[in-house]
């Protein structure tokens, strides 16, 4: 039961992180602030795996291969595309509605993790999915904006979360792949997911856009926060999600809507309303599903 404080953690470590996100994103464009996120990170995960192994020196070093290597390649990219949808929603739509629609991954990896990766979830699991997925929509006030969400922001939404949802579902197949005891095995994935992010943002962006790294510079503690509780948060995440499937995960990870409310409510000054409770109501729903299932 050690992924459900682990997604806890993850949660409220990335209801942070996307508070910090927004922030930033008034000052930089979605590739900036889509870096700010790993720039810090790679050395924090090195740091992190090096106290692993000397809590546990006697711990084997991993064996590679190419399709552990094509499973990093794929998580890497696709979170990079997703975290520069999700933030380019925030710039279209407020921080809620940004989140909720980035939100869909957990629906998206149940349907993929069932149909392509082997997953299998019993009736209440898929209750619970079905249940936060509603949840999601009541929180982040989809309903109430229904008849004015562009089709733009309905597709970066969605793009967003299926991006995320195909990152989570390769990160929990290359942990598996190394048969590295816990938390090792998720440790060695965070360390190479993030360190090739990175790779491929500073050398995108040293090619095209070499404003937007010096414009990192001019916001130094914004940027090192999004990166820390970005390393923070993938810890969690990847630490959970190398010990239960990735659509209960992420469907208990959805308790970050909550964090994400009380923040918006209190660092944004947002009114709660009536239908926010309700939807916090079927979060809490969803949560024992899943933990039950």
């Amino acid at each position: 039961m050690l992924w459900i404080p682990f997604t806890l953690f993850a949660a409220f470590m990335q209801a942070w992180r996307n508070a910090l996100q927004k922030q930033l994103s008034q000052h930089l464009g979605a590739t900036s602030v889509t870096l700010a996120r790993f720039i810090l990170a790679g050395p924090l995960a090195g740091g992190y795996l090096w106290l692993l192994y000397r809590w546990q020196p006697d711990q084997p070093l991993p064996h590679f291969s190419v399709l552990f290597a094509a499973y990093i390649v794929g998580a890497a990219v696709c979170q990079i595309v997703a975290t520069a949808l999700m933030v380019r929603l925030f710039q279209l739509r407020n921080y809620a509605v940004g989140v909720g629609l980035a939100k869909s991954e957990a629906i998206w990896a149940a349907i993929l993790g069932v149909g392509f990766f082997g997953s299998l979830l019993s009736p209440l699991g898929w209750l619970g999915v079905a249940i936060g997925g509603v949840a999601i929509g009541l929180l982040s006030g989809l309903r109430r904006l229904s008849g004015g969400i562009s089709p733009t922001t309905l597709l970066l939404g969605v793009g967003s979360g299926l991006s995320f949802a195909l990152t989570s579902l390769w990160v929990r197949e290359a942990s598996l792949l190394l048969e590295l005891t816990f938390p090792f095995s998720a440790a060695w994935v965070l360390l190479l997911v993030i360190s090739l992010q990175t790779l491929l943002l500073v050398g995108w962006l040293a090619w095209r856009d070499r404003s937007s790294l010096s414009g990192l510079v001019k916001h130094p503690t914004l940027t090192a926060a999004v990166s820390i509780t970005s390393c923070l948060g993938s810890i969690g995440w990847f630490s959970a999600m190398s010990l239960e499937s990735v659509a209960l995960v992420k469907t208990l990870g959805q308790i970050e809507v909550l964090f994400t409310l009380l923040i918006s409510a209190y660092y944004f000054k947002v009114k709660l309303t009536r239908q926010d409770h309700w939807g916090l109501a079927l979060i809490v729903i969803a949560a024992i599903c899943v933990m039950w299932a």
